[in-house]
């Protein structure tokens, strides 16, 4: 077998194959195994019949086809590992020449996985962010802890912001009930912004057992397009005012809070873990800038099957997103000014694929070029960190044993540590975050 290859693009490659008799005759041979087990000659069981007499009994048109795909299988297979391609995509075949039993010859096209020239990945300039926590952080957090633990007593006052209320509510939109806007025993705390502008304050200074219209719009960018910037009114009634007491910030409030003696040791707790939480969230914004430095010091040709691909992944991904907030692909576009689903496509998820794809090419190039690796050990660990997220599913648990999923796995945890690796080339240390 011969084999010439030329470049149509840094992407694309274009390979011309001559097969010899040698090979043709294999191929004949894989055909013809293939052929006996479907072909019926008297004195043989099925499946049984020797391949000289296969030969005599079968099609001459249907042998020579099967003999022809099992040549250009193998052939391609063959041309592309000795050339040390990596195809993206099933290769556009032209038979140029053939002639049973003496020669053929064809081209295969297709997109490779390209060259990826990395730029300087051990001097990179990208810094990690220094971590800081303020003491108003860690009063604000305080202060959420209150609300949890603040005492409610049920009061026969007007309601005021910070109350706690619970509602009945119908929305009409021209004397009609609209979808969503009704619900019964609600309970809603005044001042948390939980509903439209003006719903909340539209409540404060009516009195228990109260029932009051709410004039309101909706806003424009209101996420369901037939309610954003229509006219509502919401007739409520005023079932329970509740007043949360805070309590005090004391010793005895950081008993409560957890195991702790005093404000101080509680104080303490909050910093670390506020500290730990951010450090964590700076660690991946650093990842996340080191590689994005790293894509735009390299050379990185982009196939376009990793492109369409990758965009398929963030459309369906998206659109799932959407559904479980309610909300339609339809909606999304008339919201965010989008003339149609393709300037979209173009705009937003074209930009995102490429800057994935682009990423993944040189985390692959980086694995290559430092050997990073990883042992069965080490993959047999994540696999079982992942199944205990499954534990009371048994139909994903019994994906866990495809060699597949242990694959993608394997080379998610391989480019996990192909991040750390280059963190740690330039001078950082990093814990991950997976």
């Amino acid at each position: 077998m011969e084999t010439t290859l030329k470049y149509l693009s840094d992407t694309k490659v274009s390979l011309t194959i001559t097969v010899g008799a040698l090979e043709l005759g294999e191929a004949e041979q894989v055909a013809l195994a293939k052929l006996s087990k479907t072909t019926k000659v008297p004195g043989f069981r099925a499946g049984k019949v020797p391949a000289s007499i296969v030969a005599k009994h079968v099609d001459p048109n249907a042998l020579q086809e099967q003999s022809l795909d099992a040549a250009l299988n193998r052939a391609v297979a063959e041309a592309f590992a000795s050339e040390k391609l990596q195809p993206l995509d099933r290769p556009e075949v032209e038979v140029k020449k053939f002639v049973p039993g003496e020669i053929l010859e064809f081209t295969a096209d297709v997109e490779v996985l390209p060259k990826v020239e990395l730029g300087d990945y051990k001097k990179l300039s990208t810094k990690k962010e220094k971590v800081t926590v303020t003491a108003k952080e860690i009063d604000e957090t305080i202060e959420r802890m209150r609300a949890g633990l603040a005492e409610k007593k049920e009061v026969k006052r007007a309601a005021k912001d910070g109350d706690e209320v619970v509602i009945d509510f119908v929305g009409k939109n021209d004397g009609v009930a609209f979808d969503g806007g009704t619900a019964t025993d609600y309970t809603l705390k005044l001042g948390a912004g939980q509903f439209i502008p003006g719903f909340e304050e539209g409540i404060v200074g009516h009195k228990l057992e109260e029932t009051f219209d709410i004039d309101l719009k909706f806003p424009k960018d209101y996420h369901s397009t037939d309610l954003a910037g229509t006219a509502v009114t919401f007739t409520v009634t005023l079932n329970k005012i509740l007043e949360a007491t805070l309590p005090e910030v004391n010793d005895a409030f950081a008993e409560k809070a957890g195991p702790f003696k005093t404000v101080a040791e509680l104080k303490d707790d909050i910093k670390r873990e506020l500290t730990s939480q951010k450090d964590r969230e700076s660690n991946d914004k650093y990842k996340d800038a080191l590689i994005t430095e790293l894509v735009e010091k390299s050379k990185v040709p982009v196939p376009d099957v990793l492109i369409d691909d990758q965009m398929r992944a963030i459309e369906r991904d998206f659109e799932q997103n959407l559904l479980y907030q309610g909300l339609t692909i339809d909606s999304y576009l008339t919201n965010n000014k989008f003339k149609d689903i393709e300037e979209w496509r173009e705009k937003e998820v074209r930009p995102t694929a490429l800057k994935r794809v682009k990423a993944g090419l040189v985390l692959a190039q980086l694995t290559n070029t430092e050997n990073v690796s990883a042992t069965d050990a080490e993959i047999d660990e994540h696999v079982e960190v992942h199944k205990q997220q499954y534990l009371n599913n048994p139909e994903v648990l019994k994906q866990f044993e495809t060699e597949e999923v242990r694959r993608d796995i394997g080379n998610h945890f391989v480019t996990e540590k192909t991040i750390e690796h280059l963190v740690t080339l330039n001078g950082g240390t990093s814990v991950s975050s997976h």
